[in-house]
C-alpha cells in the first residue's frame, strides 16, 4: 500500500520513538521528527521521505552537524519489488558506513503499520573494507560504547563548538513548544513554532482581559513571555495594533489566529489562571449574548465596551470544535 504523502509516515514513527521513552515533536528547525529522552543529552533526528533518494541521504548528513543521532526513514512498498529504492540491504550498508540509522515503514490495509530497523547507529559495516577505514571506524565505535540496541549514539561529524550550537538551537526550540501541534514532513503549511506560541500567549492575554488594551509589561506579567514589548512592536503576524502610547490591542487577525491554532491556545488556556477563569465563567446565556452582539455589526470587533465578554467568542468556538 503506497502512501501519497510523506506526512503519512509520521504517526507510525512517532509511536515507535514514543514507545521507547522519547518525547517527540515534529518540524523542529526543519527536522521532520525530533525526539528527546531525559537520560540522553543529545536529541534524535529522523528525516523521512516516501522513497530513498540522494536528497534524503544528503539531508541526513547535514543533520549530523548538530551532533544528534540521525535516522532516515522511508516507506517499504511491498508492490515495488526489485526497484532501485527498495534495495534496503545495500542502502543499510551505506547508512552504516555513514553512521546513520535506517528504518522503513510498511503499510497494510487491515492492520497497523510495521516498522523495521535495518541498521542502527554504530553497528559495524558488513563486508570487507580497507584496513585504514576499518581501524578508524573501530575506534569510533569503541568511543561510542554501544551497549544496547537502538541506542542512538551520535558520531562526531563537525567541530565540537558547531555541534554544541546546533544541538542547543534544537533543544531550545523543542523546549519552547508546549506540545506537538505539527505533522512531520509537512510542506506549505503554517507551523506552530515556539515564537508563534509566545505570540499566541500575548494574543490570549489581550483577548481575555477587561481592559481594551494592555502595556507590554502587563502582558509579560500575565503570560511570563520574555520581552513581550519586542514581540508586540515587531508584530510579525499582524496580530497586534497600537492603541495609544505604550498600549497594544488585538487585531481581527489576532482573534482569528486564536481560532486557527485552537489546540495550542487550549493548552495555554488551562495553564493561565486568568484564562481558565474566563472559560469557567462562560455559560449558555453568554452564547446568546455573543451571538446577539455579533449580529449587530462587524464594527463590534473594534468595540471596546467589554473586551472580556467579547473574548468569550473564541472560547465558545474552541468548545464547539
Amino acid at each position: 500500500m503506497a502512501v501519497k504523502y510523506e506526512t503519512e509516515l509520521y504517526p507510525a514513527l512517532k509511536a515507535f520513538w514514543t514507545a521507547r521513552g522519547y518525547e517527540v515533536k515534529a518540524e523542529i528547525k526543519g527536522c521532520d521528527l525530533v525526539g528527546i529522552r531525559p537520560d540522553e543529552s543529545l536529541p534524535v533526528i529522523v528525516e523521512m521521505k516516501k522513497t530513498f533518494t540522494l536528497a534524503l541521504l544528503l539531508q541526513g548528513l547535514e543533520r549530523q552537524r548538530t551532533g544528534a543521532a540521525v535516522w532516515l526513514a522511508v516507506e517499504r512498498n511491498r508492490v515495488k519489488k526489485g526497484a532501485h529504492n527498495q534495495r534496503f540491504g545495500e542502502i543499510s550498508d551505506l547508512c552504516r558506513r555513514l553512521s546513520l540509522g535506517f528504518m522503513t515503514v510498511t503499510f497494510y490495509k487491515t492492520k497497523p503499520p510495521v516498522i523495521e530497523v535495518w541498521c542502527e547507529i554504530g553497528s559495524p559495516p558488513a563486508g570487507a573494507i580497507p584496513a585504514a577505514v576499518a581501524e578508524n571506524i573501530a575506534e569510533r565505535y569503541a568511543a561510542a560504547a554501544i551497549a544496547a540496541p537502538l541506542l542512538p549514539v551520535a558520531v562526531p561529524t563537525a567541530r565540537s563548538s558547531g555541534r554544541r550550537k546546533g544541538a542547543a538551537k534544537l533543544l531550545k526550540e523543542f523546549a519552547g513548544r508546549s506540545g506537538d501541534y505539527n505533522v512531520g514532513g509537512s510542506t506549505k503549511r503554517k507551523l506552530v513554532t515556539a515564537y508563534r506560541e509566545r505570540a499566541l500567549q500575548c494574543a490570549l492575554a489581550l483577548r481575555c482581559t477587561d481592559a481594551p488594551a494592555l502595556a507590554p509589561r502587563e502582558v509579560g506579567a500575565l503570560t511570563g513571555v520574555a520581552d513581550p514589548g519586542q514581540l508586540l512592536r515587531s508584530n510579525y503576524y499582524g496580530w497586534f495594533a497600537k492603541a495609544g502610547r505604550g498600549l497594544y490591542a488585538l487585531t481581527p487577525a489576532g482573534r482569528a489566529a486564536l481560532l486557527e491554532y485552537a489546540e495550542a491556545v487550549s493548552y495555554w488556556t488551562t495553564r493561565f489562571p486568568w484564562a481558565a477563569a474566563a472559560v469557567s465563567e462562560r455559560s449558555t446565556a453568554d452564547a446568546a449574548v455573543v451571538a446577539e452582539s455579533d449580529a449587530e455589526g462587524a464594527d463590534g470587533a473594534d468595540d471596546t465596551d467589554g473586551v472580556s465578554s467579547a473574548a468569550t467568542y473564541y472560547i465558545e468556538e474552541l468548545q464547539r470544535r
